[in-house]
């Protein structure tokens, strides 16, 4: 298992539940997912050589990258390297960096906005000039929002670049026009078996008024129509075959335009963060999570197939408004009437910063409701139900 932060804890524990040995690793010996493994050891998920020779002196049967980005990669490279189950590496790379899927999806015909990878500001300057709309930037091998700003001036540029480039590991960023979207983003989970994408549930992602670039909720079932979500499922489908993808769990960022057109922002070759494995297991009854450990060793998982969502849940990300320490909090009784799942990072006194990647969550819920009006109205006015009262420094 690469990992072993707090999102992570739910996979170790289900491996465990299922009888296997847990080997957890990374940089961070204080992770919370450790208490759980069999054994820890102090190697990154994304020093690639490092896991591999772990991985052999530990004569392991399966590695699962799960949750997180920049460890599918490192997962996909051990795997092929010692014969296990897996996407091919340059598969999984494709989908781990932002400007070798735009390159793919250019090279082969597929939707998507105009973009273009640069490694300067007048790179950036140049194609922004060029397309002459609101653009999206963004690091190509970072995750979690980090880095990512729209910009809609030459000054924004200026001023945004070089915070954008320090996220990225290689040093590059891709710049992409700004698409107008109808309704929700779309986000979710799927499953390959064989190639086929044979399990997806979708749900519509919803920002922080913090951070309008940083999402804090995905809120299942959809609500795009049976044609569009049908048409969401083909393009996917098509541009994975396309890719060489094969076997696993996948996240997805996608788009639809104000004519109906679809796309594909992102393909996360691994599943989606923030315990939407466990959102999507409330609302289907698919465990997402033992399939994934169980396609990693190479188990039998013929049995998967689409599971009925069921109406209506949605994950929450708790997050500060405002950098300060936490001085309260508190719950109104609505709140808890919704609530299936609490876990706080935070305890009273701390030091939080403003919520301006995933790596500032204070927490997460997960929630159920009767209606949708009911579901839309906590997810935009969470801050009336869970009050964080924090006093700036």
């Amino acid at each position: 298992m690469l990992g072993g932060a707090d999102i992570q804890v739910s996979a170790i524990k289900k491996a465990k539940d299922m009888g296997i040995y847990v080997i957890t690793c990374d940089y961070l010996p204080n992770n919370p997912g450790h208490e759980f493994s069999d054994e820890y050891h102090n190697v990154s998920t994304t020093d690639i050589d490092g896991v591999l020779n772990l991985a052999k002196t530990l004569n392991i049967n399966g590695v699962l990258a799960y949750a997180s980005d920049p460890a599918a990669l490192t997962a996909a490279y051990v795997a092929e390297k010692l014969k296990l189950p897996t996407n091919s590496y340059k598969a999984v790379e494709i989908l781990s960096r932002k400007d070798l899927f735009r390159d793919f999806m250019r090279n082969n015909g597929y939707l998507m906005p105009k973009a273009k990878t640069v490694s300067n500001l007048i790179e950036a300057k140049d194609f922004f000039n060029r397309i002459n709309t609101k653009a999206i930037i963004k690091p190509v091998d970072s995750s979690g929002s980090k880095g990512v700003y729209t910009i809609e001036s030459l000054e924004d540029l200026d001023q945004k670049f070089e915070k954008s480039k320090s996220y990225s590991r290689v040093g590059f960023l891709i710049i992409e026009e700004f698409i107008k979207k109808k309704g929700h983003q779309i986000g979710g989970d799927g499953f390959l078996l064989d190639g086929e994408l044979v399990f997806r549930c979708f749900g519509d992602i919803h920002f922080s008024k913090t951070n309008p670039m940083l999402p804090c909720s995905v809120s299942i079932p959809t609500l795009h129509n049976e044609k569009i979500i049908a048409k969401v499922h083909q393009e996917i489908q098509s541009l994975l075959s396309a890719i060489g993808m094969t076997i696993g769990a996948l996240n997805f960022d996608i788009l639809v335009d104000e004519n109906d057109r679809v796309f594909i922002l992102e393909i996360g070759p691994r599943n989606g963060g923030n315990m939407i494995p466990e959102l999507t297991n409330y609302s289907t009854g698919i465990d997402m999570i033992e399939y994934s450990i169980k396609a990693a060793l190479g188990e039998n998982i013929e049995n998967l197939k689409m599971g009925y969502e069921k109406k209506y849940f949605s994950h929450y990300v708790i997050h500060a408004q405002k950098s300060g320490e936490i001085r309260s909090v508190k719950e109104s009784e609505v709140l808890k009437e919704h609530l299936l799942y609490k876990h706080f990072n935070f305890s009273l006194g701390e030091k939080v910063e403003r919520f301006n990647s995933s790596a500032n969550r204070l927490g997460i819920m997960l929630l159920k409701y009767s209606t949708e009006d009911e579901m839309l109205d906590l997810i935009y006015n969470m801050d009336k139900y869970l009050q964080i009262d924090i006093s700036i420094l």
